[in-house]
């Protein structure tokens, strides 16, 4: 029930207290995922309110938050990674030089800054100057704006930067945000939404992303269903006969539509080629993918996963 979203490590030799949510994953990319604006817009979104604060919900907001797949981005993962340990030795360095600072207090004056960047609110204080010098709230910022560019390109979603980076609300509601950013926003949690309907999709087909499979999956990996050896992905066409491929290009960008807008999840371009009748040729593989392309780039239809990984589907 704090009033900023913000994670940092603890020593071993801690033990947190029962109101503070506790991961046990020791990894810094994880800490700069965790303190993007993506994930803190997805807490605000989905958890719990006790009276006017947000409450961080371990079930509705941690468990079920899509992390970016890095598995095949070993670059961007070490980026992640040395910002994450950047931002959180930074603060600790910034209030163990300062004993009137504390992380709300270093929080405040970002949000101040970024309102003041934005055009909005009148002239710092005496007293939230002194806390902008001593924090160095400017290279805070900065970190948490690199933080938030690398996130947002773990998913492949760089359209978003220039309506999301640097603006206020990064760990907080704000009401004084531009039309742009909130559009951009719901954007940004619709992506999400699809993202997390893909991964559960996944999961039921037995492929689980790990967060920590050395100890994961000696507990748990016994529990998965067993993997299915169909290709097909499409649970709409269960029961049904497959229908045939359109020779029609026009009918073609329709079907493929209509079948994204019925699908319980969103689907990838193979799992959709595979689902007509007849053979799955490699022409229509790559049709397929130039429809979803031309859908995607109409607003048609709505891109998800990751650039490796794509999936696409109908808002609904």
């Amino acid at each position: 029930t704090t009033k900023h979203r913000f994670f940092q490590f603890l020593d071993a030799s801690i033990r947190p207290d029962n109101r503070l949510v506790n991961v046990g994953l020791p990894s810094a990319e994880d800490l700069a995922i965790l303190s993007s604006r993506l994930h803190v817009h997805w807490t605000l979104s989905v958890g719990g309110v006790l009276e006017d604060r947000p409450i961080y919900t371990k079930t509705l907001t941690f468990d079920p938050f899509p992390f970016p797949d890095l598995d095949s981005r070993l670059a961007l993962k070490d980026r992640l990674r040395e910002l994450g340990e950047r931002l959180d030795s930074f603060r600790k360095a910034r209030i163990a030089e300062h004993a009137f600072l504390t992380m709300t207090g270093l929080y405040n004056a970002l949000e101040r800054l970024r309102e003041l960047e934005a055009g909005i609110g009148v002239a710092l204080t005496p007293a939230e100057r002194n806390v902008h010098q001593a924090g160095l709230i400017a290279v805070l910022k900065e970190i948490h704006d690199d933080i938030d560019r690398a996130v947002l390109s773990a998913y492949g979603w760089e359209d978003l930067i220039p309506a999301l980076v640097g603006k206020p609300g990064g760990t907080l509601p704000s009401d004084v945000k531009s039309d742009a950013q909130q559009s951009a926003e719901e954007d940004l949690l619709t992506r999400l939404v699809a993202l997390n309907h893909a991964r559960a999709a996944e999961e039921k087909r037995g492929l689980i992303r790990w967060l920590r499979p050395d100890y994961q999956q000696a507990k748990l990996g016994l529990r998965l269903p067993k993997p299915e050896t169909t290709e097909l992905d499409l649970e709409i066409v269960e029961g049904e006969a497959r229908p045939k491929w359109p020779s029609d290009g026009l009918e073609q960008v329709r079907i493929v539509r209509d079948l994204l807008a019925r699908a319980a999840s969103p689907l990838a371009s193979a799992a959709i080629a595979a689902g007509f009748d007849g053979r799955n040729t490699a022409q229509r593989k790559s049709r397929v993918n130039r429809v979803l392309e031309t859908l995607a780039a109409t607003g048609a239809a709505r891109r998800a996963g990751t650039p490796a990984d794509p999936r696409y589907f109908v808002p609904k």
